[in-house]
């Protein structure tokens, strides 16, 4: 911040009144609003990867150069971490489809937005034809085979595996290579912005902005309008899209030559890949990470893909593939909340030698659950530093069919609890763990109740303490 303060200063020749940092998304980078005595503002950026950064001033500068609604890039540190970026506002077009909504519940007002947003994303893409560099494309040049991998296996590993979706690992990566065949046979000598969705565009005096492109690389045209038009929880309608996806397709076609139905088939086969990866990123910052409101786009997520799968099945070779998107639309049961007021679980692991933690909910009952029963990894000395959220602990207790039980046997009562409360929009539940320390069993069981709740329930909140200040080291 002091450097970032000393920039400030220095670009406008005057000392700013205050410094409020704003809102983390889902990046590590760090941002800050600076207001001068005259009301003027700016914004200050602070990111640790110098790669990234650089791929985000080359695309600014030219962007900017080209006409098109960027930040505008005031400076920039010679250590390339710390920068100023002109200021746009606090709306984004989601924040401004969510105001209309909560509202009157349409659309149409932020309609012109939209059309706005299709008009401009054709002149992005075909920036890469018009001298953008993308050698500082970051983390890679182009949208190719290796980085639909990434983005196939963040959906395995993240979503998949995370809410136990049963698939053979071989049949999968066989349709894997064959999605990806035909997603590759796609001209794809255009720039994609990546994450092109409402929440990186900027509503500011009648006009949009964008920002956030960093990860641009070359790629297909579907990819990006399938990302906005299949953003979650901006849930547009089937006839919004179709109709946004012909304003798209009526600008693109007055800049280059377009074939409407091939455009189209891979348009589908772009929102599939971009559902699959925003939901291995859900899984990721929500089940890995904690931030548990990432996961409530989930059902937003599935509810598109289930649209999709329906209008546009896969190609019948594609067998595993189809089976596994199948079932995860088939046993997710529809949980889009209707009221503000979520059910949250309160989970805590604690040790029998401190005492149960008081419940600060003022509703007292939940559960406690008493895991001394069960096979203690903390009588053996190998065990002593770690602790039940480490794997080693992981597969000791994982090996005892008794754990096993146990787990089954919690989650059953839990969820049955669950259920209720949902149905009679209780807004709170407490399920404690405790054992002899509270750094093995308990914590074992927090996190795994915590894991399959978050995974099952992704409408409510799920918040997970542990006691034993050894856990959090």
């Amino acid at each position: 911040m002091n450097t970032l303060t000393q920039m400030a200063a220095t670009y406008a020749q005057k000392t700013p009144t205050s410094c409020v940092p704003l809102a983390q998304s889902g990046s590590h980078r760090r941002y800050y609003r600076f207001t001068f005595e005259d009301n003027s503002t700016l914004i200050g950026a602070y990111n640790e990867d110098v790669t990234e950064n650089r791929a985000f001033f080359e695309y600014t500068r030219f962007f900017d150069a080209q006409g098109l609604n960027v930040p505008k890039l005031l400076a920039v540190h010679e250590d390339q971490k710390h920068y100023l970026l002109n200021d746009l506002g606090t709306q984004t077009l989601y924040d401004k489809l969510c105001e209309i909504r909560k509202e009157n519940g349409g659309f149409q007002e932020v309609m012109d937005d939209y059309r706005k947003v299709v008009a401009a994303l054709p002149k992005f893409q075909l920036t890469a034809k018009k001298g953008l560099d993308m050698s500082v494309a970051y983390p890679r040049a182009a949208f190719d085979r290796q980085s639909m991998q990434w983005d196939l296996n963040y959906f395995k590993y993240y979503y998949l595996k995370m809410v136990y979706i049963p698939f053979n690992e071989q049949l999968l990566e066989d349709d894997y290579q064959a999605f990806m065949d035909y997603l590759l046979a796609a001209d794809d000598d255009y720039f994609l912005y990546r994450d092109f969705q409402s929440r990186n565009i900027m509503v500011l005096q009648d006009d949009v902005y964008f920002i956030d492109y960093q990860g641009g690389r070359k790629g297909a045209l579907q990819y990006d309008i399938a990302s906005l038009l299949y953003d979650a929880k901006a849930d547009l309608s089937p006839e919004i899209r179709e109709e946004l996806l012909e304003c798209y397709l009526d600008n693109l076609s007055q800049l280059i030559p377009v074939d409407r139905q091939q455009f189209k088939a891979y348009f589908n086969a772009f929102a599939l890949i971009r559902i699959m990866q925003a939901m291995g990123a859900y899984g990721y910052r929500g089940y890995f990470e904690r931030k548990t409101h990432f996961l409530q786009s989930v059902p937003y997520a599935i509810r598109n893909m289930r649209y999709l799968l329906e209008h546009h099945a896969l190609p019948e070779h594609l067998t595993e593939l189809r089976q596994v998107l199948q079932t995860v639309v088939d046993s997710y049961v529809e949980t889009i909340p209707q009221n503000t007021e979520n059910l949250t679980v309160t989970i805590q692991s604690f040790s029998y030698k401190k005492g149960i933690p008081a419940d600060n909910s003022g509703n007292g009952g939940g559960f406690v659950f008493d895991c001394r029963a069960l096979p203690n990894p903390g009588r053996e000395k190998k065990y002593a530093t770690f602790t039940g959220r480490d794997e080693c602990v992981i597969r000791y207790l994982k090996q005892y069919k008794e754990v096993e039980t146990f787990e089954n046997h919690v989650f059953a009562i839990v969820d049955m609890s669950v259920d209720n409360y949902l149905e009679r929009k209780f807004t709170h539940l407490t399920v404690n763990f405790g054992c002899t320390g509270g750094q093995h069993r308990s914590v074992y069981f927090a996190e795994r109740t915590a894991k399959h709740l978050r995974a099952k329930y992704p409408q409510i909140e799920v918040e997970l303490t542990h006691t034993n200040p050894m856990v959090e080291r």
